[in-house]
Order: structure tokens, then C-alpha cells, then sequence
């Protein structure tokens, strides 16, 4: 990217969105991130003199608002009061049991429509997709979420294509349309808004002042297997029930075949279209779990926690947990255990 161009071009308006559902973690630290231009640059810092960014945090209507968790926040300028704007960002917001309820916030949805139509990018951290896919922008177009509410949006808004496995997603014609996966991907999606609009350089330092990390290994080895209960399939739901406690036992399948009752054919047709896994597969996600809670609480060898789960070919297990989780047993373990210092 140019230096000059960067240097004379005027700052882009970033409009954050507080709503009353808004994680504050998630707000915040969107807003000092982006802001760290103008919190720690000038004359002889890494950043420079130059601010790329105006961070304004907008809502609804001006005025006081207690965010979810009950932090306070104070909006200068409600939506109708904004004709123009670069960005969007719509924070990660805190969808309960019942799931999220549309048509709460029209005002904002309409708002979200008009900018995107003058040219605004929109950008959704972790489950702030929730409201932006209201805006019907993004059906058809991929887009990601947090994946512990990855079913619950595909219920909520079956036309956008959802992948909970990504840590962020661009789309649109004019990649216009930004979403980033679980929790903390909110840094992977700042640190790109910045590469793109003010280069690679100024990424790079920002992520440094921070000791923000890109989460380049995807989401797969935080995502955490759970099978399908609410399909209805008694039979099916009681073959899970003993696989759960029995998954290491040599033949699983076979074994829930014989206490099920049912044809094997019969078995694995509706096994499959009650769960989306053949049971092989559902046998190998249930051991693989079972193996990453042990390499993040013990200090068991590969080996043994191979034969532990159900695999007498540790080979085989390496390989198998690889493609499951993207990660190797001993990177994975070196990611997730907690280190020595802050165990008891």
C-alpha cells in the first residue's frame, strides 16, 4: 500500500455498535485496538502521526445504556443522527437459551441496509451476526459465528451459509460483508480492517503493542464434539447414551448394533440421518474428544492415551487426530494444557 496515498487519505468513520445485548469485552476492546493509532502513535512511535481510523460508538437512540453484563456505556449519537459511515461493527452480543429474537432492533437493521447501499463495510464479531444477517445482505453469501451458536443461527437464519470452523470470513461483491468466528477472533478481524486500510506494516504493530496473535490453526481444535440429541429417534438417542460411557470398548458399533434391536442396515440409515455422522464417525469424534481432555489435563504419553480411547495403532490415532483437529497430539497439547506455572 502507498505511504503517501495512506498519509493524505482522511480517516475512516468506524461506527461500533452498542446494543443493550453487547458483550463488553468485545466492545471495548474493539474500540481501543482500532483506536491505538491515536492512543499510541505521533512523533516516534512505531504507529506514526497518522490516525486511520474515527471510532465512535453508536446505537439506537443517544443516551446512557447498560450493556449485558451491566457496564455502562454512553452513546453520543443514535443512528438516525448518522448519514455516513465507512465501517460497521457490530460486537459480539450475548444470545440466551431461548435464542436470538429478530425484529428487536429495526431501527439499526435499516440504518445497517442504508450505509452498506453508500458503500459502508459490515463487520460482525463472533455472534454479532446475529443481528447483521437480519439485514438479508448475507443470505447466500458464506459468513462464520461463534460455534457454540452455530445452530442456533442456521435455525435462525437458514439462507446464510455458516462455518463456525472459520476464524473469519469476507464475502460480498466488494468483500464488503466481514465475519469473525468464536470469542477472540474479534483480534484476527481488527488486525485485517487495519492490513486493508492501512497496510501490513501498521497490522503488524498493532498486534505487537498488544501481543495479539492471528489465529492461523482455524477453530477446529477449540471446537469441542457434541452429538445430536434433539433428532427424536429414541433408538438412535439410546445407542448415544451407552456409546458416550462405552466409546474405548473394541467394536463399538457392532456392540450397539446387537443392543439396538435393529437390522444393521436398518441401524446405520438411521443412525446417520438422526446424528449427520455415519456411527464409525461418531465413534471417532467421541474418541478424539475424550483424547484432547487428556492431553490438556495429564501428562500421559501419546502412546498410552491412544490405547486409552479405543486404538491399539498409536499411528493410526496420530493420524486420525490430526485430520480431526487440524493439530498434531503433541502441538495440541502444547497449545491447550495449562502450564506448569499456574497449576497447583
Amino acid at each position: 500500500m502507498d505511504t503517501l496515498a495512506l498519509s493524505t487519505r482522511p480517516a475512516l468513520h468506524v461506527s461500533l455498535v452498542a446494543l443493550p445485548d453487547a458483550a463488553a469485552a468485545t466492545l471495548f476492546g474493539i474500540h481501543d485496538v482500532m483506536n491505538a493509532f491515536a492512543l499510541m502513535g505521533g512523533p516516534g512511535t512505531a504507529l506514526g502521526n497518522r490516525t486511520p481510523f474515527e471510532i465512535e460508538i453508536v446505537g439506537e437512540r443517544a443516551g446512557p445504556l447498560d450493556l449485558v453484563s451491566g457496564v455502562p456505556v454512553t452513546i453520543r449519537r443514535g443512528v438516525d443522527q448518522i448519514d455516513s459511515t465507512d465501517i460497521i461493527i457490530v460486537p459480539s452480543v450475548v444470545v440466551r437459551g431461548e435464542g436470538w429474537v429478530k425484529d428487536r432492533y429495526p431501527g439499526l437493521v435499516r440504518w445497517a441496509r442504508a450505509m452498506h447501499e453508500r458503500g459502508a463495510l459490515l463487520c460482525s464479531a463472533c455472534s454479532g451476526i446475529f443481528l447483521l444477517a437480519e439485514t438479508g445482505l448475507f443470505d447466500g453469501r458464506d459468513a462464520t459465528v461463534h460455534f457454540g451458536y452455530a445452530r442456533s443461527f442456521a435455525a435462525t437464519h437458514p439462507k446464510v451459509p455458516i462455518h463456525p470452523e472459520r476464524v473469519l470470513v469476507i464475502s460480498g461483491q466488494r468483500e464488503e460483508l466481514v465475519s469473525s468466528g468464536a470469542s477472540t477472533t474479534w483480534h484476527d478481524m481488527v488486525l485485517y480492517l487495519i492490513a486493508r486500510h492501512a497496510g501490513a506494516t501498521a497490522a503488524q504493530e498493532v498486534a505487537r503493542l498488544f501481543a495479539l496473535q492471528w489465529h492461523q490453526d482455524g477453530l477446529t481444535p477449540f471446537m469441542v464434539f457434541e452429538g445430536r440429541t434433539d433428532h427424536g429417534d429414541a433408538e438412535i438417542e439410546q445407542a448415544q447414551a451407552w456409546l458416550a460411557q462405552h466409546f474405548s470398548v473394541a467394536s463399538p458399533v457392532e456392540e450397539m448394533i446387537k443392543r439396538s434391536r435393529l437390522a444393521e442396515r436398518t441401524f446405520k440409515r438411521r443412525f446417520s440421518a438422526a446424528t449427520g455422522l455415519a456411527p464409525i464417525e461418531y465413534v471417532q469424534r467421541l474418541r478424539v474428544e475424550d483424547a484432547k481432555r487428556r492431553l490438556e489435563r495429564t501428562d500421559a504419553p501419546v502412546d498410552e492415551i491412544s490405547w486409552r480411547v479405543g486404538y491399539e495403532d498409536a499411528a493410526f490415532f496420530r493420524r486420525l487426530f490430526r485430520r480431526t483437529t487440524g493439530m498434531s497430539p503433541g502441538a495440541y497439547r502444547k497449545r491447550f494444557q495449562v502450564p506448569a506455572f499456574a497449576r497447583p
